[in-house]
């Protein structure tokens, strides 16, 4: 294990800095100064040395550290195990389809973080991970269906998958001229930034179609100095970026913290796009804010904040034909 002290991780490659991460309640205890409880789920703990650094030592309530630390809460098994019913809408492949014109595909099961909130954390990504002949499935189904103008690449997360499987992808959807956007969900420019590798950047400089990368970042302190270069990079291209956050109890359920989420966002040029009432997954209901709560931050939030920095307050819903605004 290595110390928090001992930046020798600094300057390595992205997927070297993945063999780094923290994989137990035990070394999070020894990295940040804190007497952990160790608690055993089938979600383990993983987490980046570069977004630990971001987390502040000694202080058990650290708004970052709440989102990677299994908690005994975990054990409790109100909730679903796929609350938004995903596998209703599986296309095969990889595919799945909730919304007109739209099409998800879950490029990977892996991410570089396990958030402890997360809603796939239960899905089946060993029937769902595209082979390189599934992939030639899905580009021909999108090929055969011209009303899909947006490719959604989730997971997981979309750019674990490495620079040359990424530029294929990209090549062959560049090929489908009904296509116009594509989409990347990713936690991966804010949990390790130097995944922003120059080959990346190419890609996506050499896309036809508009590329929208949603950051997922729940809190401003996890935008740091690095994730700012980082996206320094995206905005060169041009590139859309916008971010997702979750409501989460104890993280950013409060003025405070989504104001100083919404200017971070703003600083780093991303645009603060949707607040999440939380998917109702099995052991993550002491995240849960109620929606009455939701309400009355997004009203506080218009008060302190130009209409431009305040997200939209959303739930999704299993078989509605888009995302159900609250505020």
């Amino acid at each position: 294990m290595i110390p928090i002290t001992d930046l020798s991780w600094q300057g390595l490659s992205w997927q070297d800095q993945l063999s780094h991460s923290v994989r137990s309640s035990k070394e999070l205890s020894a990295a940040l100064n804190l007497d952990l409880a160790e608690v055993e789920t089938s979600f383990p703990v993983n987490v980046p040395r570069a977004y630990l650094d971001r987390i502040v030592p000694g202080n058990p309530r650290d708004p970052l550290l709440l989102q990677v630390l299994t908690q005994a809460n975990e054990l409790d098994e109100n909730g679903e195990s796929s609350p938004l019913k995903e596998e209703s809408f599986d296309q095969g492949f990889g595919m799945i389809q909730k919304y007109r014109g739209r099409l998800l595909v879950v490029t990977t099961g892996s991410c570089a973080i396990n958030c402890r909130y997360c809603f796939r954390k239960n899905f089946p990504y060993e029937d769902h991970q595209p082979s390189s002949s599934d992939w030639h499935q899905i580009f021909e189904h999108i090929k055969q269906d011209s009303s899909i103008t947006e490719v959604i690449l989730s997971g997981g997360d979309p750019l674990m998958l490495n620079d040359k499987r990424l530029a294929w992808i990209f090549d062959e959807l560049n090929q489908i001229y009904h296509l116009q956007t594509i989409r990347l969900h990713t936690r991966l420019p804010i949990v390790i930034p130097d995944r922003i590798t120059a080959n990346l950047v190419a890609t996506f400089e050499s896309c036809r179609s508009q590329i929208v990368l949603v950051t997922h970042v729940n809190h401003g302190n996890e935008i740091d100095l690095s994730v700012v270069s980082a996206l320094q990079k995206l905005r060169q291209i041009p590139i859309t970026l916008l971010n997702q956050s979750v409501l989460l109890q104890g993280v950013n359920d409060s003025t405070e913290a989504l104001t100083h989420l919404s200017r971070q966002l703003h600083s780093s040029g991303i645009i603060p796009y949707y607040l999440h009432l939380m998917d109702k997954v099995k052991g993550a209901g002491h995240f849960d804010v109620s929606e009455a709560t939701g309400r009355e931050l997004i009203q506080q939030l218009r008060v302190q904040l130009p209409g431009y920095l305040v997200p939209r307050l959303a739930r999704e819903e299993p078989f509605k034909g888009s995302k159900t605004l609250i505020a």
